[in-house]
């Protein structure tokens, strides 16, 4: 097996040549071709990586896959657990190389790098990927699923498999999704038990309009900053909270600086396993059949770890002496209901909502933690 570090494919059994902005590199006989348009530090980076060569001809296809989680996460055990699937239902010819920890980016960054073809695979929440696929704002609505039963119910059914292929016009082609479990406020100073209580409060959020809408909606100022620089916002001050998962307030270490974690579980935002349309398209017939095969499997593999890190969390920050409270989700609900309704001028947007709605009524299901109730 030949080692070539350069960004994304390297398929030597295909002899064509790639169009320059694949941003192939080609390691037969140790020779290498490639062009990129990146910015200067992303060039830089990829000279580095080119200078270390490939060693010998090979028939390896290999697929860059970059992300911002850090290894620990089980989103990224379960890219890993996908890699080993990948080069043993191919019998070796097909390798997924993971850079984790924003190694190449952040996740807008990672998106923008798919669709131009520098690399081929990013994991992405769907709060990003609402900025790229208008319809993907769906996910980041506060109380549109239920539960998370009605939440796999929309993303394993036709609705989630529809949405994966809604940015196919933006070069972007959904595999799967992975459990990200739901997102609730940490903050620092004093718990969050009503909508009221986050009045005054500068609460960090994903780059997500829908996102930034929702915290002004509860009263708090909407603060966006990227995933690696939250930790120092909280301790310097710059933000007085923010809202995630157990998995993600825990492993990112926010809870030394955020001493309350209010369950509200406003939105259940799930990540999303893409790959650019370019590199797609390039992949042999059995080979999009063995990656797509292996995503599926890797997702039903991850939502079992997922929910053994979530408890697992919730267990090791009250140790460590967070205070976990599980306010009413009612007056969440109700006071984040007219921005949902605000999307009725967006059918693009709420012809998904209206959808998602009738699966939960089906269900018997409702928003804000009711077991029944009319979801409209």
């Amino acid at each position: 097996m030949n080692r070539c570090d350069t960004l994304h494919t390297v398929p030597t059994r295909r002899r064509r040549s790639a169009p320059e902005s694949e941003g192939v590199v080609k390691c037969p006989q140790r020779r290498w071709q490639m062009s990129i348009h990146w910015q200067e530090l992303f060039v830089a980076f990829s000279i580095g990586c080119a200078l270390a060569g490939c060693a010998g001809g090979s028939d390896t296809t290999v697929v860059k896959l970059a992300h911002g989680l850090d290894v620990t996460h089980p989103v990224h055990q379960a890219m890993v657990y996908m890699a080993d699937l990948v080069a043993e239902r191919s019998d070796g010819h097909m390798r997924i190389d993971i850079y984790p920890s924003e190694q190449l980016g952040s996740e807008r960054e990672c998106v923008e790098l798919i669709q131009i073809g520098s690399i081929a695979m990013t994991k992405v929440s769907a709060a990003v990927v609402e900025s790229f696929i208008p319809a993907f704002r769906v996910f980041n609505l506060p109380y549109v699923f239920a539960d998370r039963d009605h939440m796999f119910q929309v993303l394993e059914g036709t609705i989630g498999r529809e949405l994966l292929l809604q940015g196919e016009s933006s070069k972007l082609r959904g595999l799967c999704y992975f459990d990200a479990g739901s997102r609730s406020f940490y903050t620092r100073e004093r718990p969050v038990l009503s909508p009221s209580d986050l009045e005054g409060l500068k609460i960090r959020t994903q780059e997500s309009a829908t996102a930034m809408r929702m915290v002004r909606a509860l009263g708090g100022s909407a603060t966006p900053i990227s995933w690696g620089e939250i930790y120092t916002a909280l301790q310097q001050g710059v933000v007085d909270g923010a809202e995630n998962n157990p998995p993600s307030f825990h492993l990112s270490r926010h809870y030394e600086v955020c001493r309350y974690y209010s369950l509200d579980e406003h939105t259940f935002v799930p990540d999303v396993l893409m790959i650019g349309t370019a590199s797609w398209n390039r992949l042999a017939p059995e080979e999009q059949e063995i990656l797509q095969r292996s995503a599926l499997d890797a997702a039903e593999h991850q939502k079992v770890i997922w929910q053994e890190a979530s408890d697992e969390a919730l267990a090791a920050v009250a140790e460590a002496g967070v205070e976990i409270l599980h306010p009413d989700k009612g007056p969440f609900a109700e006071a984040v209901a007219p921005l949902i309704e605000e999307y009725r001028s967006e059918p693009e947007v709420y012809r998904w909502i209206e959808r998602i709605r009738a699966l939960g009524k089906e269900m018997g299901a409702a928003p804000g933690g009711d077991a029944e109730g009319d979801l409209q």
